[in-house]
């Protein structure tokens, strides 16, 4: 997969693209990551890449001229432009799916000061919102889409690390532990030291359904919940210990600390 990222201040991604999983990622081949400086297309003598908005009001406006120009000059075939905008679909896992498995060649386009000339529109195929906020431009929203799009290709971290995390179900991730067993009398749950990789499975799933519905009503509304996961659900209400996990952890007991 290639990633065109245009924008005014290339240098803000330095960090995000010479450290960890998307730095690994570009130098296995598995993405190929391009910054396009928008500065570089414009044809105004003094250099300017934006203007007062016709019509009045504050702040500027960034021309069309120098962006279309650089949109016309990085879309290979095969190629979607997408603009990090407040009018766009606010982005989420699906669609980070969605642009990695249908995209081959993505342009991301960052905005910047109050606006981009209206005219750019005709050259967009769509728009990402990463949030109902302010921010001082596009870039920020395009590391987002870039951190969020890398880690789903094949090569760049094991499958496994993305099959069970938040969001990829419809739910918040389960809770995580490490060593030691007892940290000033906080324990790790005796079910993940049973070794009924069933139980834990399923423990976890309990979990995850736990926090979605405390955390996130929203997204909690909207689960297709299996039989197994209302008889989770029942447990919780009853704030009871299902037998299959009073089981798991006697039989696991030598493994507990």
């Amino acid at each position: 997969m290639r990633i065109t990222i245009l924008t005014l201040f290339p240098e803000m991604f330095t960090g995000i693209l010479e450290n960890s999983i998307i730095k690994r990622a570009i130098a296995s081949g598995v993405v190929e990551i391009k910054l396009g400086n928008i500065r570089d297309y414009t044809t105004d003598k003094y250099g300017r890449v934006d203007s007062a908005p016709v019509g009045g009001g504050a702040g500027l406006i960034m021309k069309c001229q120098p962006i279309i120009d650089a949109i016309k000059d990085n879309t290979p075939p095969n190629s979607k432009v997408y603009m990090l905008s407040p009018r766009g679909e606010t982005y989420n896992q699906k669609m980070a799916h969605k642009l990695k498995d249908e995209i081959e060649n993505l342009v991301l386009l960052c905005g910047h000061y109050e606006g981009i000339d209206e005219r750019v529109k005709e050259y967009i195929d769509e728009s990402i919102s990463i949030g109902d906020y302010i921010l001082t431009g596009g870039e920020v929203g395009a590391m987002v889409v870039v951190d969020s799009i890398v880690r789903l290709l094949d090569g760049a971290i094991a499958n496994e690390s993305t099959e069970e995390e938040s969001f990829e179900d419809g739910c918040l991730e389960y809770p995580q532990f490490t060593e030691p067993y007892d940290y000033n009398g906080d324990k790790i749950p005796d079910i993940l030291y049973s070794g009924n990789h069933e139980a834990i499975k399923k423990w976890r799933r309990k979990e995850s359904l736990r926090i979605t519905r405390e955390k996130r009503p929203d997204l909690f509304e909207k689960l297709e919940l299996s039989k197994q996961d209302k008889k989770l659900i029942k447990e919780i209400d009853d704030n009871t210990i299902g037998d299959w996990e009073t089981k798991a952890i006697e039989k696991g007991k030598k493994f507990i600390k």
